[in-house]
């Protein structure tokens, strides 16, 4: 992921350097279990872990020339150490390592998605708790519906955030497992044993069963659950995006002081945060396609996924991670302007109590059908005359008279109404 996008603790996981190091600590795991079962001398063992160093320039020089990387870590590795060199990745094929390594970089990325995650979490319940009873417009089709409130657009935010974390969680631990299992999975060079070790002492599960790889299945599930994470976020982008537009302004994404919104026209504000999330997003959901198609290798493995891999996993999780980072602010300093919400509600003046409207007079006796077709041809009469609104035409509607008072009329164009509830709603998220 370009530096723009990237935050650096995230970013330094998957460095060439790092990458080396995951590298390292799998050999150094193996060759302590050989040592354990004889096969490495207690003399050899001390010289392997004295001498266990490795140069990133250095295998960048070897690999040019041999145009493997694995072979050419393992030579700048033996330089290191010397003769005990010698014992270091035996038994072992390159996937056994690059495997085992990837579900250690996996399961220690997730964690900083966690962190950023829980921390988006809880300024979500914060800010919905905040505006719990804010009232504003629903809207259905884009079009309105009835009133709704800001801390209930957030508490559904809070909610589908909620599930993401399950997921990722999940999702960890799907790809928080290694594979020593040789070069077609028989273990044919190594015993059983010493995978189940080697994974427990690096915080990892043993996979039950391999080919010369770790099936692709788990990460193309680990991204797909990525892209859902993701989605959440281009939900909550794109509903801030659509509710600052000018005609209403109801909410807007913080704009700092300093900030410039267009290089032609100096009053711009515009919500560039959102439309970044949404973007990154994209890719994010577009690199899980690929990742599907890792899972289908030829037999055994062949290598076609590995060039994919060092694109999408990478790229993924730290645009994810700046993703979360990125709306976590924007929903802590969000700008929210209630007068023009209540503007906004009285646009169509009166129509979102259309409903209540219909079923108070279902109530009083009226069939559904003649109901509706009262109520609708009112409101008809509404959206066709600026200078109306359905209150004084129900109140002058002999079919609508003969069913509900002047005071029944009256109470049922109450937005208190469609606050009734918001309390139990919120208890029931535990909030």
């Amino acid at each position: 992921m370009i530096k723009r996008y990237s935050n650096p603790e995230i970013e330094k996981i998957w460095s060439l350097e790092s990458k080396y190091n995951y590298w390292l600590q799998v050999e150094l795991a193996v060759c302590r279990s050989w040592h354990r079962l004889g096969r490495i001398s207690k003399e050899e063992m001390q010289s392997i872990e004295k001498g266990a160093k490795f140069q990133v320039d250095g295998i960048a020089t070897i690999e040019a020339e041999v145009h493997h990387d694995m072979i050419a870590f393992l030579t700048n590795l033996r330089d290191n150490i010397g003769p005990a060199g010698r014992h270091v990745h035996y038994g072992l094929t390159s996937s056994d390592v690059v495997d085992t390594a990837l579900g250690m970089q996996l399961r220690d990325s997730t964690k900083f998605l966690l962190i950023r995650l829980d921390k988006l979490i809880a300024t979500v319940a914060s800010q919905a708790c905040k505006y719990k009873n804010e009232v504003m417009i629903g809207r259905t089709h884009g079009i309105h519906g009835e009133p709704t409130t800001l801390g209930l657009k957030l508490a559904l935010f809070y909610a589908e955030l909620q599930r993401s974390r399950i997921r990722l969680l999940k999702a960890q631990e799907e790809v928080s497992v290694g594979k020593l299992s040789g070069a077609v999975g028989t273990f044919s060079n190594i015993d059983l044993e010493i995978e189940i070790e080697v994974c427990a002492e690096l915080g990892l599960e043993a996979d039950p069963i391999s080919t010369q790889v770790v099936g692709r299945d788990r990460y193309a599930y680990y991204c797909c659950v990525l892209g859902l994470v993701a989605s959440n976020l281009e939900r909550m982008a794109q509903e801030i995006r659509l509710l600052q537009k000018t005609e209403g302004r109801e909410i807007e994404e913080p704009f700092s002081r300093g900030q410039k919104g267009s290089s032609a026209m100096p009053h711009k504000r515009n919500p560039i945060i959102c439309e970044r999330i949404c973007g990154i997003t994209r890719v994010i959901q577009s690199n899980v396609q690929t990742a599907y198609r890792n899972v289908a290798l030829w037999h055994e493995r062949d290598i076609s996924h590995s060039s994919a891999e060092r694109i999408i996993l990478p790229d993924s999780i730290i645009a994810l991670e700046y993703i979360l980072d990125k709306m976590n602010y924007v929903i802590l300093n969000l700008n929210v302007y209630p007068e023009n919400m209540k503007g906004v509600m009285g646009i169509t003046r009166g129509l979102l109590f259309s409903q209540r409207l219909l079923l108070n007079l279902i109530e009083k006796g009226m069939q559904r059908e003649e109901a509706y077709s009262c109520v609708q041809k009112l409101s008809m009469e509404v959206w066709a005359n600026q200078s109306l609104s359905l209150q004084s035409l129900a109140t002058k509607e002999p079919l609508i008279k003969k069913h509900l008072t002047h005071g029944e009329i009256e109470n049922i164009f109450q937005i208190e109404y469609y606050l009734r509830n918001v309390t139990k709603i919120f208890k029931r998220l535990g909030l």
